[in-house]
Formats: C-alpha cells, structure tokens, sequence
C-alpha cells in the first residue's frame, strides 16, 4: 500500500525545499559548479601508491597554473592574460572563454607533500600526491630475564 499525500493546491514551505533539493538536477549543479563558481570537474583517483586528481581546464598554458601548500590545504588556481589586441574582424558570435579559478582540497597526513608533482598535458592538468609509506610494525622477540 502506498501513502500518497494530497496538498489540496498548496506546498508548505517546508515541502518545497526538500523537494527543491531533493530533486535538483544534476546537470543543473554542474552547470552552477562551472559557470557562476568557476571550478573545473575534477577527477580523483585513489592509486596503491599515490592519488591522482585531474582537473579539465583546456585554454590555459602551464605558465596561467599557481599550485600553493598551505597548512593541509591544497590551492589549484589559474588566470589567463587576455591579450588586447586591435582588429578590424567583426566578431559575431563568441562562446569561449577562459575564466580564472580556484580550487582547494585538503590534503591528508597520508600524503608525501614534498613529492607532489603536476603536468599540464591536451587540457587536463594532472596532479599526484604520493602516498606516505607506512612503517610496517616489526615482530620482536622479547626475552624474559
């Protein structure tokens, strides 16, 4: 048997923001995640001996990149130069565009932070945070005296 609530043509408040939240697309926040924040899809990928995070970012050079450690928190922020340029070309239309950004992460004490490394390779900026070796616990044999 189902329950089925009737509103009788009235939402209560309430009722609104779950159904508001609950069912927000995800397109939705991905497209409020990239165009009014301005953070890049990210991808992180948990390796035996490192994570990897990869960050679309196709138009910016490495030169654009600044990657800062500080107190655990990884900042990844890039902005492009425009380049004023006159021209006597018409511009009908224009889509692209290359937005400054930033992005934190907090690093975990599992990770190396001395050996993080990053590329910038197709647009895909990539990335990886070795992890810390652990120091296995060694079986020691105590003698009673």
């Amino acid at each position: 048997m189902t329950l089925v609530r009737a509103h009788n043509g009235f939402r209560t408040f309430d009722g609104l923001m779950k159904d508001l939240f609950n069912e927000f697309p995800v397109a939705a926040g991905k497209s409020l995640r990239e165009d009014v924040l301005h953070f890049p899809p990210a991808n992180i990928t948990d390796k035996e001996a490192s994570y990897v995070v990869e960050l679309a970012v196709p138009g910016f050079e490495k030169a654009d990149f600044n990657l800062k450690l500080d107190n655990n928190v990884l900042t990844i922020s890039a902005e492009k130069k425009e380049e004023n340029t006159t021209t006597t070309d018409k511009v009908v239309r224009r889509e692209f565009s290359r937005k400054a950004f930033k992005r934190s992460f907090t690093v975990d004490d599992k990770i190396d932070t001395e050996n993080i490394s990053a590329k910038y390779e197709n647009g895909i900026l990539v990335l990886e945070l070795p992890k810390k070796e652990i120091a296995k616990a060694v079986a020691k044999e105590i003698n009673v005296q």
